[in-house]
């Protein structure tokens, strides 16, 4: 575009040399018009792809804003502006104040309204000592007390960063489009040189034939063949294409922190997924009721529901409901009964409920838990465990289940199935990924014969199992040793290192500071299986910035047939006939000038008409690699060189209609 800027002023001069003498030429100063529209409209497609940007960190601004904030120093509060906080100060924020700066809760918990930041109106929570300790500044605390320690400067806040990556600000260009304003630069530059040498071959023609002027070289028309060969289109729109793709993510509460790590996820061909959350719901529902030798379902479901009556834990809920649709069996009130409730620990790994002896009836003691601590349990009270129940717990191990037994007094009375249930229409994204070429990998910290069973259900080509911070770090190496870019999602410390060395690290936003600030790219709505759409709204920018590519230089081919005709077809022309070189006229355009200035208007028209589908995205399909290069050589190549042929012979229609040439 700075060769068309040059092209355009040394024009604008010599039509301005040209009018001061009277012999200026209507022909000139139409191509000297388009030349600079065409400079407009390029700078129109950049424009709108950061106005979208703009007014979306407008928006951001507006909760932006300096607040006074409750510092703690050495136990004493004080008001000061929240502007003059720095990395290290401790912060109180009670019931409706604004969170100050980005910080981790280092004492409380709370729920805080985020919806100025994500857009969900449901608030979160807060705690410190986990992995929800992470605060963004401008935010609201709707309930309880916490105290925050200030981990950003003011300026580099993560608010601050939103909103200079959506302007585009501090936009870099990724190494793929470096490589691209190369090869650009580079055919600008062998165009240049062709166009130059023109002017001097056709004297040396026009001397030999012994004609004079049939050639239509003048400054204003070589420009235009040079701006007509040269690929404007794709120069003019390189910019709105990485723009808008970063606008994409944007749009889905995703930040990413460069260009460079969008564009890297569209290369990437391994992606590393968290089971729980991403490839199932992450809580564990009872599924099945599978009792032992001689004992009724409906006795075994009735005794899991008791145990489960006052466990508040999903899994428990997802018993008292399984008993209930399989067995009619309602909740009871069982207060009266002075039933006493056994809460789970990690020490007897079982819960249950005890029921003392009332009219006549014994002692009811009633368990579930491991089944390791259900039979030790039994053997303390003279019981036995079963050899079938031992097999029923074995098989569902190895189906990645997980069993509870349940014993009544010293009686084993079955299992109950607790399943980690995969999302529906997982299997079918994993497939679309495999199509694309990406392989899955599944990362969890369950045994390897539950990771195998839930691997194969879910479809993913590979799992991690009993997986730790060193293990995850170390197979992100391997596999980029290997030539592989890969993906992970993450939200703890622990993530950390395996968020850093990953190609494209998403950060969830309830995670800790130390993950976010580890990724390159942060999920406002913190949710997982988001790692996929990323990928492909990746793969998409990749995608139209092959396409409008193709089409750009599969322009120039009817630009060529349309201006060198224009330009040489009276050149060696005997007898008033046309010269050879009028062969090439094969749309057979009206004169000279209206072929030129039917390309140079082409040319400008073109660059506007492709800004929608630069800023939208070529449309895109899980297809394979070799796929989507056919699909896009046959639509944006042939239909590149099948558009200009039409639209420059109406264009020409048209001028000669209106006789403007």
């Amino acid at each position: 575009m700075f060769v068309v800027l040059i092209g355009a002023l040394l024009s604008t001069v010599t039509v301005g040399r040209a009018l001061a003498a009277s012999r200026v030429s209507g022909f000139d100063v139409q191509i000297v018009l388009w030349l600079w529209f065409t400079l407009l409209f390029a700078n129109f497609a950049e424009a709108m792809a950061e106005g979208r940007g703009k007014a979306q960190a407008d928006s951001l601004r507006k909760t932006r804003t300096t607040t006074l904030a409750r510092r703690l120093r050495n136990d004493h509060e004080e008001q000061v502006s929240s502007g003059v906080l720095t990395p290290g100060d401790l912060v109180v924020c009670e019931a409706g104040d604004i969170i100050p700066s980005d910080g981790e809760v280092v004492d409380g918990v709370a729920s805080v309204d985020e919806s100025a930041i994500t857009g969900e109106s449901a608030p979160v929570i807060r705690e410190s000592g986990g992995d929800r300790c992470a605060v963004t500044g401008g935010t609201r605390v709707l309930s309880d007390r916490i105290v925050v320690r200030i981990t950003s400067e003011q300026g580099h806040t993560f608010l601050d960063r939103m909103i200079a990556m959506v302007e585009g600000a501090r936009r870099q260009k990724t190494p793929n489009e470096i490589a691209l304003t190369i090869l650009l630069s580079a055919l600008t530059i062998i165009f240049l040189l062709a166009v130059v040498s023109l002017k001097p071959v056709a004297a040396y023609s026009e001397l030999a034939s012994g004609q004079s002027g049939p050639s239509l070289v003048t400054v204003p028309a070589l420009v235009a063949l040079l701006v007509c060969l040269i690929p404007t289109t794709i120069g003019g729109l390189l910019s709105a294409i990485g723009i808008s793709g970063m606008d994409r993510l944007v749009q889905r509460n995703v930040l990413a922190m460069s260009g460079r790590a969008v564009e890297a996820a569209g290369d990437v061909d391994v992606l590393l997924l968290d089971k729980t959350g991403t490839i199932t719901f992450g809580n564990r529902m009872a599924s099945a009721f599978v009792p032992a030798p001689q004992v009724a379902p409906d006795r075994l479901a009735q005794a899991a529901q008791l145990a489960s009556l006052a466990d508040e834990t999903p899994e428990g809920r997802s018993i008292v409901i399984l008993a209930k649709n399989r067995y009619n069996l309602r909740g009871r009130d069982i207060s009266e009964s002075q039933a006493r409730f056994v809460p789970f620990t990690a020490q007897t790994r079982m819960s249950g409920v005890d029921f003392p002896s009332r009219d006549g009836h014994p002692p009811l003691v009633i368990r579930k838990g491991a089944a390791d601590a259900i039979r030790q349990h039994v053997e303390r009270l003279a019981g036995a465990f079963p050899p079938s129940v031992q097999e029923a717990v074995d098989a569902m191990g190895r189906q990645g289940s997980t069993p509870l037994v349940v014993a009544e007094n010293g009686n084993v009375l079955g299992v109950v199935q607790l399943k980690d249930v995969v999302k529906g229409g997982i299997r079918e994204r994993f497939a679309q990924l495999r199509v694309m070429g990406i392989r899955t990998v599944m990362v969890t910290g369950d045994n390897p014969l539950t990771a195998a069973a839930i691997a194969a259900e879910a479809g993913v080509d590979d799992f991690m199992s009993q997986a730790n911070p060193e293990m995850k770090l170390r197979r992100i190496r391997q596999e980029q040793s290997e030539g592989h870019l890969v993906a992970m999602t993450g939200d703890g410390t622990n993530d950390a290192p395996a968020l850093a060395q990953a190609d494209v690290g998403v950060a969830m936003n309830t995670g800790t500071q130390a993950a976010r600030e580890a990724g390159n790219m942060v999920d406002l709505d913190s949710n997982p299986t988001k790692l996929i759409e990323i990928v492909e709204i990746g793969k998409q920018l990749l995608m139209t910035r092959g396409a409008l590519t193709t089409f750009s230089i599969a322009n120039d081919v009817a630009k060529y047939f349309a201006i060198l005709p224009a330009m040489f077809g009276t050149l060696y022309a005997t007898a008033g006939q046309a010269g050879p070189l009028s062969a090439l006229n094969v749309m057979g355009l009206h004169s000279p000038q209206s072929a030129i200035l039917s390309a140079v208007i082409f040319n400008a028209l073109i660059i506007v008409a492709l800004v929608p589908l630069a800023l939208r995205g070529v449309v895109y399909r899980p297809l394979g690699a070799g796929a989507i290069l056919r699909r896009n050589l046959l639509v944006y190549g042939v239909g590149g060189l099948i558009a200009p042929f039409l639209g420059i012979k109406l264009i020409d229609v048209l001028l000669t209609l209106t006789r403007l040439v």
